[in-house]
């Protein structure tokens, strides 16, 4: 089925002829790429042309090629997983020089006999065997062992950023309102981003630039503290930025931004829940890193799926947005900068689909989407690439080449404004949608606001202009003016006269050419 793109600019009624300029993204389509797994939760390449399903309870890694047809069972780890609830295998990562050394990580939770080491987050080393596509299964390594509070919260996502390091994301503990304050412990690694080195020998030490190594009281692998439940993060494959989906608590879901190579912040939890306060005692004199973004439960959401930074060639439209979506809710929604240090949140897929837990990119950073229910899809824009513009020739409204057209005054249809010309009658902002021969429908980005009723307020006022419009009060700044009018040098008015009134054209063509 084909999605429709429908851009609606919200503006106001002014005098001048407005451009607005905005990214051609409006609504994404998700397409099937493969189904029939169990309980997937994360989708990862290689560097090479397969991705890597990760399932959760099933606790094993499936190998599929990028046509989607399956290439066997790279690893299984369900001997030792325990599972149920939020626990499983959670996270997979192939090390920067995985063609090389065949080293790549799992992040799982440990079953054993042992009440005090069931459970466990466990992070551990394993190696590629002779054949490609299976793993060793007798290579693995314990790297790190972190003790859970509860059995919820366990994060889970691990990644290696553009520095090279291994960056893991590890929950509160558990429970709800993280009654142990793990989150603001920094002699606790529950509740932080986790940075390491691993050179891949079955070890890991700290990078010398963490940003708390010289801080006693602050473990040697905190890179930042006070998050939640950082189910998905992700770097930006182009610029090092870091993404986190920080899961809430019963108010707020959150998006926090970290500009690459920034260490050492707090997020906020408990003592900040999004934007908003939640458990103060204890926060006094903290500095903290607000989100970039938040989401009340009330419209919805219950659990945010952090995504990732398209950077792929296929959609131009979509490249540097940053995608996520919600396991309740279903709608998708973009990020992007909007210029003044901020992003513009816009809604992309108004999907009321249930259980979105993860999304992936392959080799060449096409996006996935992964849900639950043992589907994965592809994500893409149907209409990439489609755009238009309207004009005002002084007399009527032009919009550019499409299969159908609407014209719009503030924002609604004009009955029997189906042509690519119209002559506007009523005082208001006009604009076109125009539509393909696909169905995908796109509103002018550059719109014209208006005054009729016996003039156009905006437009050329220089009669000596070659784009003079005799309707126009007010000057536009749009004239394309001549350096005389009727022979007389000067007059720019036309009024046989070499007065004031033909100082804006001077100024207009100042420092110009004469041709």
């Amino acid at each position: 089925m084909i999605m429709k793109r429908l851009f609606t600019l919200l503006v106001s009624v002014a005098i001048v002829l407005h451009c607005y300029a905005q990214g051609a993204l409006n609504e994404i389509q998700l397409v099937e790429f493969v189904s029939g797994y169990s309980d997937p939760v994360g989708i990862y390449n290689a560097g090479d042309n397969r991705l890597f399903i990760l399932e959760q309870n099933q606790s094993d890694i499936e190998i599929v090629d990028l046509n989607g047809n399956y290439q066997g069972k790279f690893l299984d780890l369900s001997s030792i997983t325990l599972t149920g609830g939020e626990r499983g295998l959670l996270g997979l990562a192939f090390h920067p020089e995985y063609a090389t050394n065949g080293k790549f990580y799992v992040n799982y939770t440990n079953s054993t006999s042992n009440p005090i080491t069931n459970g466990q987050t466990v992070i551990a080393e394993y190696t590629v065997s002779g054949d490609p596509n299976v793993a060793d299964a007798s290579s693995g390594v314990t790297l790190l062992s972190i003790n859970q509070d509860f059995s919820n919260h366990n994060g889970g996502h691990i990644a290696f950023g553009a520095d090279g390091y291994l960056y893991i994301g590890t929950g509160d503990g558990g429970s709800g309102g993280d009654p142990n304050n793990r989150a603001q412990d920094t002699n606790s690694h529950l509740g932080k981003m986790l940075r390491i080195a691993v050179p891949g020998d079955g070890s890991y030490s700290i990078p010398i630039d963490n940003p708390f190594v010289s801080d006693a009281s602050v473990l040697d692998e905190i890179w930042s503290i006070g998050l939640r439940n950082p189910w998905k993060f992700s770097f930006d494959s182009q610029t090092g930025d870091l993404w986190i989906g920080d899961v809430g608590q019963n108010v707020k879901e959150e998006v926090n931004f970290e500009p690459a190579g920034t260490g050492g912040l707090n997020y906020g939890w408990r003592c900040r829940e999004g934007f908003s306060s939640y458990n103060t005692s204890g926060c006094n004199g903290l500095t903290f890193t607000e989100p970039v973004a938040d989401y009340s439960h009330s419209a919805g959401p219950c659990s945010i799926t952090g995504g990732h930074v398209y950077r792929g060639s296929v959609y131009e439209s979509m490249v540097g947005h940053y995608f996520l979506t919600d396991y309740c809710d279903g709608k998708f929604y973009s990020l992007s900068p909007d210029g003044n240090g901020g992003f513009d949140e816009t809604l992309v897929l108004e999907s009321s689909q249930f259980g979105f837990v993860a999304f992936g990119n392959d080799v060449t950073n096409e996006l996935y989407a992964v849900n639950v229910n043992g589907t994965i899809y592809k994500i893409t824009d149907p209409c990439d690439g489609l755009s238009a513009s309207s004009s005002f020739d002084g007399v009527s409204l032009q919009c550019t080449a499409a299969d159908s057209y609407q014209w719009l005054l503030d924002g609604a249809p004009i009955s029997a404004a189906n042509n690519s010309s119209y002559t506007p009658e009523d005082s208001g902002v006009y604009s076109c949608i125009v539509t393909d021969a696909g169905g995908c429908e796109f509103t002018t980005t550059e719109y014209i606001s208006l005054v009729v009723g016996g003039v156009y307020l905006e437009g050329c006022t220089i009669q000596c202009s070659s784009n003079f419009n005799p309707l126009a009060t007010i000057d536009d700044g749009s004239c394309t003016t001549d350096w005389s009018c009727g022979g007389c040098p000067g007059d720019f008015t036309g009024d046989g006269f070499i007065n004031v009134s033909d100082l804006g054209g001077f100024l207009g063509v100042f420092g110009g050419e004469c041709e």
